[in-house]
Formats: C-alpha cells, structure tokens, sequence
C-alpha cells in the first residue's frame, strides 16, 4: 500500500482506520458512482469527479493535518467506508462525518469509527466540538449522530440548507 498522508493509524475492536492509499480509489470511486446512498440523495458523480475527489481528500489531510480515514475491517483489511474530519474553505467549523460504503451499512461500523475519530479529535488535536451536517431525510445518518450523542435543534447549516446543525459532545457516545 501507498501511504498518501501522515494521519494516524486508529484501532477499534472491529475496524483500523488509516489514511487514504492509492490502492482506496476502486472502492472509493464505486461508491461515488454508483452506491444506492449516493444515487438517493442526488449526490453520485462520475468516475473522473471522483479521482479529483480522493485527490482532494488527500490534500485536505495536507492542508488541515485531518480528513477522512479509510475504514478498514480489522481482520481481512476490507475498505467499508470512510469516516473523518472535514472543513471546506467555506464551511463554518469542522465536521465529523461518515460514509459506509454498499454493504456495509447496519452493523453499526460508522458509530464505532466515529466514536475512535472523535477520541483522537479531542485527545490530538485539541478539538472542543464537532460538528455534523445531516440532511434533514438522511434517517440513517441522524440515528448514528443520536447514537454518538449529538443533538440538534433543526438550525440549518448556511453552507448547505437541506442539513440540520448536529453538535458533538466530545466524550462518552
């Protein structure tokens, strides 16, 4: 594998999240392209947008020191996801966020990575709050902000109006 990034290794009981390597962009690609998450939520993109997609996310490790770890099944090194640490130039805090790619959803993967994401977030980096950005019909990924323990009054986020503002206690979950 080709390490891209300088982010930690994280290990939970299931999963190992890793930075992202060149040998990610088949799965990462796939789920851009074609998940059934993505097509639902309008969000599915071409091959060549998802290339400059992983690219950027190896730069945002760069710039910011954080991003999105892959998330890896700690037995057979499997990609199931990414989960990680986010702030676009116009974005107002940083967000925690997760993607489960096809297959993988419903075992509870992204709780388990978030929880790990955000330990190393208050513990490394400092980081007081964490924010998540959900649109207001993603049910599944409002269940896992429950879950982590985070809360939202339904104030939408400026930067992206079909998502509600969900706040990260930075312990416990």
């Amino acid at each position: 594998m080709t390490t891209l990034t300088t982010a930690p290794r994280l290990t939970t009981s299931r999963l190992v999240l890793r930075g992202p390597e060149r040998e990610d962009l088949p799965a990462f690609t796939r789920f851009m392209t074609s998940a059934p998450s993505m097509i639902a939520q309008g969000e599915a993109i071409t091959a060549d947008q998802a290339w400059f997609g992983f690219l950027s996310g190896v730069g945002h490790w760069h710039w910011h020191g954080f991003g999105f770890f892959m998330v890896t099944l700690r037995e057979s090194g499997q990609p199931v996801g990414r989960v990680g640490l986010i702030k676009h130039s116009n974005w107002p805090e940083i967000e925690l966020a997760w993607h489960l790619f096809e297959g993988a959803e419903g075992q509870g993967f992204a709780t388990e990575a978030a929880i790990a994401v955000r330990t190393w977030a208050s513990e490394d980096l400092g980081l007081e709050r964490l924010y998540s950005y959900i649109d207001h019909d993603n049910i599944r990924s409002q269940a896992v902000a429950r879950r982590l323990g985070a809360a939202t009054d339904g104030t939408r986020a400026p930067h992206e109006p079909q998502a509600e503002i969900w706040v990260h206690a930075m312990t416990g979950g």
